[in-house]
């Protein structure tokens, strides 16, 4: 069954509404967290691209890439859990893992799901909530993984049209 039905959700999952790529985030994490992550991502098979600037690389250790120089281009790692649906991972700080998703790419149940299965595996795997915010709106998200319910669940009202 899924964790969430597109028709309860649409209004989150809207760029007009929510901005076309919402901020998704695994507060209070670590270097751990993320190569956790890294972890995952290989495990699964999901296609993936690492890249600094214009270059791309193997994907390296979580921490070698979060420690690099302050000044130096933050790093980001693309990856496809399904063949149309993308997360690009951002390394801005080790404390916070955090994603973009394009909302045009999540539209109807069939990507709803996929997406929801992305943001299940890493909250399964991290013991975390894994947050959805609005573009722009860090620190109030409207959907995201539960730990204890163990399923992605709504954490906003939906907007009523």
């Amino acid at each position: 069954m899924a964790d969430l039905l597109w028709d309860d959700v649409k209004c989150f999952l809207d760029p007009d509404l929510m901005g076309s790529l919402p901020d998704v985030r695994v507060p209070d994490a670590s270097v751990e967290a993320w190569q956790a992550v890294l972890d995952l991502v290989v495990e699964k098979g999901w296609k993936c691209q690492y890249s600094e600037g214009e270059r791309v690389l193997p994907v390296p250790w979580a921490e070698a890439v979060l420690s690099r120089a302050a000044d130096a281009e933050c790093p980001e790692l693309r990856v496809w859990p399904a063949a149309d649906v993308l997360a690009i991972f951002r390394f801005h700080a080790d404390d916070e893992v955090d994603f973009d998703v394009d909302l045009r790419e999540l539209q109807g149940q069939e990507r709803l799901d996929v997406f929801c299965g992305l943001l299940r595996e890493i909250g399964r795997r991290l013991g975390k909530p894994v947050l959805m915010d609005p573009e722009g709106d860090s620190g109030h998200p409207v959907l995201g993984f539960d730990v204890e319910a163990d399923r992605v669940v709504l954490l906003a009202d939906p907007q009523v049209r």
